[in-house]
């Protein structure tokens, strides 16, 4: 009889003879014409071979062969985001599948099994790794990533400055001074001042468009990082993480508690399923799914309890929260509270500067229609009935232009400019620290946190967990345990093996094995494996899970039922918190395996021992079991509701150690946030011995310290009286045992009684206190999807250290908005009382509108790059918290600002009216003195800004290159404007000398800026001060 497999590969051949011809055309086409051959002679292997299929029988009357039509697949046809297929299922099916969650379609392709094979995927191993069949998946299926609307270009953002009202107005001036000074003196000569305001103007807009533009494209890096969720697959067996933009469809996903789902999906296996769906639904009611009445699972949603593999049917834009995410911009608008303050106060001086100017504008009409002003030959500018109109209208043009100017630098543009180039470069660098920030206004009050509430595990500790100690009965196995008994060592391999969310992955029988799942599940699996023999792949065969009970924050350990094969009893597991778990027990297993009473005398002996395990800083884990005889004893499902496992009458099997060292430098990270007034307390489900012992280990704690009401826990802080806990609360160090809700309740205490509070937090029932928190700190490692998306920052490395980091860039930003509103309120004040009293006593500004658009932009754009990205430094941790309430203009910023200001305006206004006569210069290069001195000024004025406080400006100034190249810059760009653009910036050449005296009359605001720091100042409020002396007056 001829061998199947040779008719199948001769009847193939023939077949790829006989299409050479139709398909020479296009490489790509022979290509897929060869896959098209190939994966038809797979599936004629597959079929010749199947059992029950039964084609080549023996009495078999049909033909020899069988005439089959194949067409080539034309890819190029079909889109590649969904509408190809493979094998025997499109993207169309799936979609209908998953969409209408219709269950009879779904059987009719044989249920979550049939719809498995149609994907080429292995239910238990998952897809291949191999990049050809991940490709292949992306070109039918489409990637897992949906289409985001366009980032928000240059020209947006400059169009965007247009339209700001004084921007138009100084346009206005300037096409009136441009159209009336050409019609004057000609196009050669009089296009310079409507010209030089133009190219200001413009200069003016091009960097503010340019600056938003960059915070913008900064923004949408970090929406990008926040996206890039980690997702656990299986593929060729092996459980592995991967990013969720790497999902394919027929991917094998494993979900837990607290994890997004990532993309739509069948439920293959899994134990107590509830799945969050109010993002898609509105439904804050949890969903039950399982395989029989509900297995459909949504990208988008939240696993809320149990955990399960998933079959990944849709990504992308196939999927309807890719539908609904790619009609959804990033908004990196959002206003924190500092810029809200900011807010306020520009508009504050703005209406301060309007009247100045409105003044000013008054005055220079007066003054030219009553024929007070001259022109530069010393003639009268206006005279009735002689001066042209045009000439009208041009002087109108100049002089309503330096109102406006004035009005320009008088309006403190800077300060929002200041705020978001600090809050994006203090979220760039804070990036590299290890901490994502999700909301803005977190930067900025985290400086504030007066207490910070953090876990221990993983955060204090290292999180590598490794089981150092093993009690079985009172016998502690220090050595590997060849003399338990073997059925004792088989329960406790049930325990460990079939109770659990981890996994164990051994390649081949010489290959280490690979354990995965939280650093718990993976620590006891090591050891069960490593030390005790376990072989996980043997107990699943040779046992049937029943039931199970899934571990969580608040029940504080997990169960499972199973039944061995070939027997008709039920062996039920727990494993979870030793006390816990000891006080569910009746009996225990000595080493020799013999079932013992636990009585009083006994059970005392027991808690001995986790107490002593807990105070070496060892988290204590205890297992037991329970076996059932009659199966009616253990309730199974009903109406899709899980019923618990049976929790007393237990047998304790055995105790483990686990050992997590504390963080290397934590000790040195608590003690830096004392020495800046923040409290540290430590909240943790360990029992009260562990928890003490870690922290006395990491500094919370001292040695010497009296521990009455420092250390409590969980269950005792909740049945406080309200008044009780308010009294408490302050003294609480260390909280052991304690649940979510006791994390929450203590939240809601600090922030009655004032206190910013920062929490950390990484599992799902953590999400209610870390939204209640001022600042919500959720683990990027360990956290849930669920924390994460209710914190205001992401802690990358889990590390305590880096949320000290976070405080110090807190403070770091706050002291910067600081620094800039001291140095742009200097020059605020001294133009506008400038420029008012050379009006009011000469009829004329000194600075021309260009000049002092010059001056914005060094004061606004400049300044703020300058001051505003200046790091933290040592200094600003060892000062108190920031309050709630503090004003943004301290005493001591009101104290350097007004020196500065009063040398400035002294200064200006004996060049003003005495330059020309000291320098023996005309009117021309004495204004140039004025420009350029005030500008010098400014530029010195930005070391001083640099330290509030302390009188040392200069230190650490060789760190921040970006201030000095700035400071060099504005220097460049000042020599050009006064040396080579007379005809634009209304200049004239200054001499060696002159613009030594400039140097020499600028660098004076540094000694003046030394000698003021010595003036005592009262830390509280200037308004405070005003209003005590009023009241003492009265």
């Amino acid at each position: 009889m001829t061998n199947p497999t040779d008719l199948c590969a001769a009847f193939f051949h023939n077949i790829a003879s006989t299409t050479t011809v139709s398909t020479t055309k296009s490489p790509h086409k022979r290509w897929r014409t060869a896959f098209a051959t190939l994966y038809s002679y797979r599936v004629m292997l597959h079929l010749l071979f199947d059992k029950k299929k039964q084609i080549f029988s023996r009495n078999s009357r049909n033909p020899s062969y069988t005439t089959l039509n194949i067409q080539a697949y034309d890819y190029e046809d079909d889109d590649i985001n969904g509408e190809g297929s493979l094998g025997s299922i499109t993207q169309k099916t799936l979609t209908k599948i998953i969409k209408e969650k219709d269950l009879n379609f779904l059987r009719g392709f044989g249920g979550v099994e049939g719809v498995t094979v149609a994907l080429e995927t292995d239910a238990e191993k998952g897809i291949s790794c191999e990049p050809t069949d991940l490709d292949r998946r992306r070109y039918v299926f489409g990637s897992n990533t949906y289409k985001k609307p366009p980032i928000k270009g240059f020209f947006f953002f400059a169009f965007e400055a247009f339209k700001d009202s004084i921007i138009l107005i100084l346009l206005g001036c300037a096409t009136l001074s441009l159209v009336f000074g050409i019609k004057e003196h000609g196009l050669k000569e009089g296009w310079y001042d409507g010209g030089s305001i133009f190219i200001a103007v413009f200069l003016v807009v091009a960097v503010t468009g340019i600056s938003n533009y960059r915070q913008a494209r900064q923004f949408d890096k970090l929406s990008k990082k926040s996206d890039d969720i980690g997702v656990d697959v299986i593929r060729n067996g092996r459980r592995q993480q991967s990013s969720i933009f790497e999902i394919v469809v027929g991917d094998v996903v494993c979900l837990k508690i607290g994890d997004q789902i990532p993309a739509d999906g069948l439920f293959l296996t899994g134990h107590s399923l509830q799945v969050d769906e109010s993002s898609m639904t509105g439904e804050s009611d949890h969903v039950i799914v399982d395989a029989g009445r509900n297995p459909f699972l949504f990208s988008g949603t939240k696993v809320a309890d149990g955990y399960a593999q998933m079959l990944v049917l849709s990504v992308g834009m196939n999927t309807t929260w890719g539908e609904m995410m790619s009609t959804i911009s990033s908004n990196s608008d959002e206003q924190t509270p500092l810029q809200a303050r900011l807010d306020k106060l520009t508009s504050y001086i703005g209406k301060v500067g309007l009247a100045v100017a409105f003044l000013v504008l008054s005055v220079l009409l007066v003054r030219y229609f009553t024929g007070n002003t001259e022109d530069e030959n010393g003639n009268r500018e206006f005279t009735a009935k002689n001066t042209k109109i045009s000439d009208v209208m041009n002087s109108m043009g100049s002089i309503f232009a330096a109102a406006v100017t004035i009005v320009v630098v008088a309006i403190p543009e800077g300060l929002p400019l200041a705020v978001t180039l600090t809050l994006a470069y203090s979220m760039k660098r804070m990036m590299a620290d290890q901490a994502m920030v999700r909301k803005l206004s977190a930067c900025e009050t985290m400086g504030s946190a007066t207490t910070i509430c953090t876990d221990k595990t993983g955060t204090l500790t290292m999180n590598q967990m490794k089981v150092t100690k093993f009690w079985l009965g009172e016998e502690l196995i220090e050595e590997k345990p060849s003399l338990i008994d073997r059925i004792v060592l088989e329960l406790m391999h049930q325990g460990v093996g079939l109770n659990t969310t981890g996994s164990v992955y051994t390649p081949n029988s010489v290959s280490v094995p690979e354990f995965s799942g939280s650093p718990t599940e993976k620590a006891i699996l090591s050891w069960a494996v490593l030390d005790l023999g376990m072989d996980v792949e043997d107990l699943k065969r040779a046992s049937t899970i029943l039931h199970v009970e899934a571990f969580n924050s608040e029940k504080k350990r997990s169960g499972v039922s199973i039944r061995k094969n070939g027997e008709n009893f039920t062996h039920v597991h727990w494993k979870g918190a030793a006390e816990m778990i000891l006080a569910m027990c009746s009996n225990y297993f000595d080493i020799d395996g013999s079932l013992k009473g636990l009585d009083n005398q006994k059970r005392s002996k027991f808690e001995q021992i986790i107490e002593g395990m807990a105070a070496q800083s060892l988290r204590c884990i205890a297992f037991a079991h329970k076996k059932i005889i009659e199966e009616e004893e253990i309730e199974v499902e009903d109406e899709g509701k899980l019923k618990e496992l049976p929790e007393n009458g237990l047998t304790l099997l055995g105790l483990v150690g686990l050992k997590d060292p504390c963080r290397t430098g934590v000790r040195q990270a608590v003690e830096a946030c004392r020495n800046a007034g923040v409290s540290i307390k430590m909240i943790t489900g360990d029992n009260i011995f562990t928890a003490r012992a870690i922290a006395v280990e990491c500094g919370i704690l001292n040695h010497d310290q009296d521990l009455n009401g420092a250390v409590v826990e969980g269950q005792e802080f909740r049945n406080y009286s309200a008044e009780k806990r308010m009294e408490m609360v302050d003294k609480i160090c260390v909280m052991a045992r304690s649940s979510p809700f006791d994390k929450l309740l203590m939240v809601q205490c600090l922030k009655q009684k004032g206190e910013v509070v920062a929490v950390t937090g990484d599992g799902t029932n953590d999400a209610l206190a870390l939204k209640e928190a001022d600042i919500g700190l959720s683990m990027g490692i360990q956290g849930t999807e669920v924390a994460k998306e209710s914190s205001d920052i992401v802690i990358l490395d889990d590390n305590f250290a880096s949320i000290t980091t976070v405080l110090s860039w807190g403070r770091c930003i706050y002291n910067n908005i600081q620094k800039f509103i001291q140095f742009q309120l200097t020059v605020n004040v001294a133009a506008l009382v400038i420029n008012f009293i050379a009006v009011i006593f000469s009829g004329k500004v000194p600075l021309t509108a260009v000049q002092l658009l010059w001056v914005n932009l060094i004061m606004d754009t400049l300044g703020a790059l300058a001051l505003a990205t200046e790091r933290p430094t040592k200094d600003l941790m060892e000062k108190k918290p920031i309050g709630r309430t503090e004003p943004l203009i301290t005493s001591i910023m009101w104290r350097n600002l007004i020196a500065q200001a009063l040398y400035q305006i002294a200064v200006l206004l004996i060049l003003q009216f005495k330059g020309g006569s000291i320098f023996n210069v005309d009117k021309g290069v004495n204004n140039t003195l004025i420009f350029n001195t005030f500008v010098l000024c400014q530029i010195f004025n930005e070391f001083n800004a640099r330290k509030l406080e302390k009188k040392n400006v200069f230190k650490g100034i060789h760190k921040n290159r970006l201030f000095l190249g700035i400071i060099g810059i504005t220097l460049v760009l000042q020599v050009v404007m006064v040396e080579f653009l007379k005809r634009f910036a209304d200049t004239e050449r200054l001499s060696w000398g002159q613009w030594g005296a400039c140097i020499g009359l600028a660098a004076v605001s540094w000694p003046i800026g030394w000698i003021v720091k010595f003036i005592p100042i009262s830390d509280r409020p200037l308004s405070d001060l005003l209003k005590r002396v009023r009241d003492s007056k009265c």
